[in-house]
């Protein structure tokens, strides 16, 4: 399974808050949190045999997208679509949640504020789309789900990017066992953090056994189309 997260790991870079104001209660992020956190309660809910199999089925196949025959002949199945939908919401472990909810708590709030919850939520889901079909690009034989919501993420942090370029990151950045704190502009940010997802992804086209299972180009893909996009569901 590929997990779509990578949030906290900027050099150790954890961010902790933005110094950008918003106007509005973050109505629509705070529901996505709280769907995706039910989500995840009753995936723990499941054994672990059910659990992969719900992976499979509601989880984006590259192999089942890209070549639809192929996969049916061995016995993958058909294409369906809602995958592209169903993945974003589903997570493999406390790690993998957690991280991506603290960074949409993070970053979706101003987005949110900017677009207004409805068009927000068009944005996440569409940006998570965007991830996926950049994945299935980069692997498209792949046999393994890609699941987790930091594709959308992605697509939001692109978005914060171009829409809030003086606000300032609170990180913490550890050594040894000292919690050290800093203050840094949000552009730098999460243009090292898109750097650091280049590099990776193209590490992991060149060595596979390097991807450590993550979707390095979903994560580039959706930054990239929230980058570009967002104006368009800007109020």
């Amino acid at each position: 399974t590929y997990f779509l997260s990578s949030h906290w790991n900027v050099l150790s870079m954890l961010p902790l808050r933005d110094n950008a104001p918003r106007k509005c209660i973050p109505i629509m992020t705070w529901g996505l949190m709280a769907f995706n956190v039910m989500v995840f309660l009753l995936e723990t809910r499941l054994p672990e045999p059910l659990l992969e199999r719900l992976f499979y089925f509601l989880g984006v196949v590259p192999l089942r997208v890209a070549h639809p025959v192929y996969a049916s002949q061995t016995g993958w199945g058909t294409f369906w679509p809602w995958p592209f939908l169903t993945g974003i919401f589903l997570h493999g472990g406390w790690i993998h949640i957690l991280g991506n909810m603290w960074t949409l708590w993070i970053f979706g709030d101003n987005v949110e504020d900017k677009m207004g919850p409805w068009r927000f939520l068009v944005f996440y889901l569409l940006s998570g789309i965007a991830a996926s079909i950049i994945h299935i690009i980069s692997n498209p034989l792949s046999t393994a789900p890609i699941i987790g919501a930091s594709g959308a993420i992605a697509g939001v942090m692109g978005a914060y990017y171009t829409l809030f370029p003086r606000a300032k990151i609170l990180i913490m950045v550890p050594v040894f066992i000292f919690p050290f704190f800093f203050e840094i502009p949000a552009v730098f940010y999460l243009a090292f953090w898109f750097l650091g997802q280049v590099f990776s992804g193209t590490l992991s086209l060149v060595a596979p056994l390097f991807s450590g299972g993550i979707a390095w180009w979903a994560h580039i893909g959706g930054f990239a189309f929230g980058m570009i996009i967002n104006r368009i569901f800007v109020r």
